[in-house]
């Protein structure tokens, strides 16, 4: 009897958190704060990161990526092959970026840049449709990791999965 009112009791708490709004991922005022740090390796890391999300995710700017990845640069999700040129052709011809002469300040809402070693974490809100209610969106935090050499981006992850053509 006991087993059945736990059961029971638990089911009931799962249906009520089901219907509870999701609390929206939302980044810090000033998120170019975030790329420094004390340590002047995390520091060259973080700011080489900056640089990344600024120059290149924000603006494009994916003729000026030598300054921040490496030749070799390892690509770990699986839409993208590895190596500086690739990361290139999958940015400028695949998804068809151009480029954003104006990059002077980051402006994706960013939530937080962990560094630690050679590593530096990005989190980032990302919006998407809501599979169950049409027409309405939610939030989740994506994330983007990148391993340092000598001051750039030698290998990169994310929870990206296969992108199926529209």
């Amino acid at each position: 009897m006991k087993i059945k009112i736990l059961v029971a009791g638990l089911i009931g708490i799962s249906w009520s958190l089901a219907v509870l709004p999701q609390e929206p991922v939302v980044g810090v005022d000033d998120p170019e704060s975030l790329f420094v740090d004390d340590d002047p390796v995390l520091h060259r890391n973080k700011q080489t990161t900056l640089h990344i999300m600024r120059e290149l995710l924000q603006c494009n700017q994916w003729d000026r990526a030598g300054e921040w990845i490496t030749e070799r640069y390892i690509q770990h999700n699986p839409n993208a092959g590895s190596g500086l040129d690739a990361v290139v052709y999958f940015f400028t011809e695949v998804l068809g970026r151009e480029p954003t002469e104006d990059c002077n300040e980051l402006t994706f809402a960013i939530v937080a840049v962990i560094a630690e070693d050679d590593y530096v974490t990005v989190l980032w809100p990302r919006e998407y449709p809501h599979p169950n209610k049409q027409g309405q969106s939610y939030t989740t935090t994506w994330f983007d990791t990148w391993r340092f050499v000598d001051g750039k981006a030698d290998e990169h992850w994310d929870p990206a999965q296969i992108m199926v053509p529209q």
